[in-house]
Formats: C-alpha cells, structure tokens, sequence
C-alpha cells in the first residue's frame, strides 16, 4: 500500500512538473491581448498605452486592444484586470493613482501587493512647482521664505485631491511647515489657467501640461520633483538641487497582470516592451509627452510600488486628505 501512495505521489509531481514546463515554454501570445486602460482616452496613459499597444502587436503577430474603463480615480478599471484570469491576456496600464489610492479611498477592489505581478514601470513624468511671474520668489528657497514670512497669503493650485501634484504640495506643507493651502481643481488645465491669471499665485502641476506656459513665459517654473533634471526643462532644478530632499514625485505609466501570471510570460511582456520603448520613434512620441523612459524590470517594479504605497499613505494620513 505505502509503495502504491508513494507512486501515485511521485507521479501526481511528476505531472506537475510536466505541466509547469509545458506553460512555461508554451507560445506567448497565441490571441489578442487586452491592455485595460483606467481612464478616459486622450490622457497621457490612453496615449502611452496605444503606442506600446500599437508596436506589441506588430511584434507579436496578435492585436493588444485597449480597452479604456474609467471611472473612481481608475479603481474601476484596476480592479477588473485584479479579478482577470493570470493567463496573460488582460493587462493593466495605470498611472500613480495606483499607488495612491490604497491611502486615499476607505476601500479600493483590489490589493497593491496581493492583486497583481507589477511587469514593467514604462515611463515617468515629474511634477513641477510653478510661480506667476509677478511673485517675487525666482527659486524655491526664495518662495519658501516668502511663505513662511506671509503666512496665510499664498496657495498652490493642483490639479485634484489625490493627484501626485496635490500630495506633493501637501508633503511640502507638512515638511518645511509652511502655513500654505492647496486648491484642488478638475485638472492640470484648469489650475495652470488659475497661475497664469494669478488667481492663485503658485501651482504644482505635472510636467507635460506646464511646460508650454513655462517656455512661453507665463510661468516661473522653480523646481521638478524629479530625481534629476528634466530633458525638457534642463535648466530647472530639482527639489534636492533646490535643498528639499525626499520630496520626489511623479507620474508613473506601469504595465501590471493579474497575481499568479505565470513568470516566464511576465519576463517576456518586460523583455518586448523594453524593446518596443527604446525604438527611436516611440522614445520621441513619449519623450515629446514630457515623460522619460523608465522600462524597469519586474524586481524594481516592485520595490518601487511598495516605496510609494507607504510613503503616499503616509503623506495623505498627515495632510488629513480624505475621499468620499
């Protein structure tokens, strides 16, 4: 009897076993792909996600169709791809408010750690703090300063409660202690037409939008949230260059799957994305959008996305931000 067990459970692995190599060298993809994206098209994660969509389906032979689910600050649409089948062909590309909202919302449908294999950082854009011209501040200590010895008198413009811009200006506040408040509006555009008409006299936006009204000199750009200079405003400085370390901030544009996608698919989506990003014609297009190429491997993923849950939470439990 015990050798009877004993075969059956030498061949119960050995099925396993078999199995487990079978799917791990099995074609990838044999069908089309669905590239979830959690917000309305036209966006620059819309606009990132159909130009890699575009090239992996010239690579693989098979149509990457995205599929735009907007809605709660992409909860809806994160959490779809959370509850897909780990084969593969459901994929999410979401921006920062993945790393956000665990911290923002009482409660979200799905788990930053548990619900997904993080693949692949695409590309990130920082934020930068801006001035109207007629703020007497021309760097960031200067405005510091300035708000510490008018306290009350001046605000940040942002683009919404729970934006990488809004959280930013809120960790500033907390951080230098400035008695200074932040204006949410319904959007980059908004609150940067809020600066330029001096309504409110300072803002913290995300890069690509800003940059227009920088060059053209509607706006004073004091620093980037970036860890280092941006190629497209390189004579700005980061926070850090500025004297403000730990305030870095940006957007992210991150490929995730479903948890329990098998590792050699994960490995492959990595590897053909980082091809598709260092092809001259889609580094323009995204570098032109205002964002850097990142194209991290799933290890440093990973690591980033547990950094920024924790640290978001914290600057949002400290700042007292809450979402209905």
């Amino acid at each position: 009897m015990k050798k009877l067990i004993g075969s059956a459970i030498f061949g119960a692995l050995a099925v396993a076993a078999v199995a487990a190599v079978s799917a791990a060298d099995a074609p990838y993809p044999t069908k089309a792909v669905r590239m979830i994206v959690p917000f309305a098209p036209g966006g620059p994660t819309d606009v990132i996600a159909r130009v890699v969509a575009a090239k992996l389906s010239e690579l693989w032979s098979h149509q990457v169709v995205v599929d735009n689910r907007a809605g709660a600050g992409g909860n809806i649409g994160m959490g779809l791809v959370a509850d897909a089948p780990a084969d593969g062909y459901t994929v999410a590309v979401v921006s920062s408010s993945f790393v956000v909202n665990p911290g923002l919302y009482a409660k979200i449908p799905y788990d930053p750690y548990k619900s997904f294999v993080p693949v692949s950082n695409m590309a990130a854009s920082p934020n930068v703090y801006t001035a109207h011209p007629t703020v007497a501040a021309k760097t960031m200590p200067e405005l510091i300063k300035l708000i510490q010895a008018n306290p009350k008198k001046y605000a940040f413009a942002t683009p919404g409660i729970g934006t990488t811009p809004d959280l930013a200006a809120s960790l500033l506040k907390v951080t230098a202690t400035l008695d200074v408040t932040t204006v949410p509006y319904a959007g980059a555009g908004p609150a940067i037409t809020a600066v330029i008409g001096n309504q409110v006299a300072l803002g913290c936006t995300a890069l690509p939008p800003t940059t227009p009204h920088i060059l053209g000199g509607r706006l004073r750009a004091l620093a980037v949230t970036s860890a280092k200079r941006s190629s497209t405003l390189p004579d700005v400085p980061t926070m850090a260059e500025a004297g403000f370390a730990g305030q870095e901030s940006d957007t992210l544009q991150g490929v995730l799957v479903p948890a329990g996608t098998p590792k050699a698919i994960v490995q492959r989506m990595q590897s053909d994305i980082a091809k598709v990003l260092a092809q001259p014609e889609v580094r323009d297009r995204v570098v032109g959008l205002g964002f850097d190429i990142i194209a991290s491997t799933p290890e440093q993923f990973t690591a980033q996305i547990k950094n920024e849950v924790a640290k978001w939470s914290r600057v949002i439990k400290s700042a007292g931000i809450k979402v209905e």
